[in-house]
């Protein structure tokens, strides 16, 4: 989503990596590689959306000196990293906020324009009564991209 999201605004398209080989699939305008496949060492900006704080060295070691490592995934666990290649780097972290109303209508916008497409991105749909189970699945079923709740009828 958020490499779409970067080609709708009409930024150059990112490198997205995956290391499940099954979800490599889809990509509209940019590509999706393992990251062992990436042998690059130079970005400007890191985009983390795995939740995985174990990856956080590995990502100070892709970014360019001044480069900035943004944690967007939802982390539960405590997150660390060896300060002195982040301190060589002169590493930037930003934290992203979770979505507000004007990224949705954004969001919306660009997809209704047809600007943004979200085909082959939604792989699971469940409704607002089911969240506590459709939770469960987004975030430990590795074949849900996106999971859409449903809240027609839950007013």
């Amino acid at each position: 989503m958020l490499a779409r999201l970067t080609i709708a605004a009409g930024a150059p398209a990112p490198t997205v990596w995956e290391v499940n080989a099954d979800r490599r699939t889809g990509a509209e305008g940019y590509q999706v590689i393992s990251p062992e496949d990436d042998t690059r060492r130079d970005y400007g900006s890191v985009y983390d959306a795995s939740g995985n704080g174990a990856l956080l060295n590995e990502l100070v070691t892709r970014i360019r000196k001044g480069g900035e490592i943004v944690l967007a995934g939802f982390y539960t666990d405590p997150l660390s990293f060896a300060f002195p290649p982040a301190f060589m780097k002169e590493a930037r972290f930003r934290i992203a906020a979770e979505w507000a109303r004007d990224d949705l209508i954004t969001t919306r916008s660009l997809v209704e324009s047809g600007a943004l497409s979200l085909a082959g991105l939604i792989t699971h749909q469940a409704t607002a009564t089911d969240a506590r189970s459709a939770y469960r699945t987004a975030f430990d079923d590795p074949a849900c991209l996106k999971m859409i709740l449903n809240w027609k009828d839950a007013a």
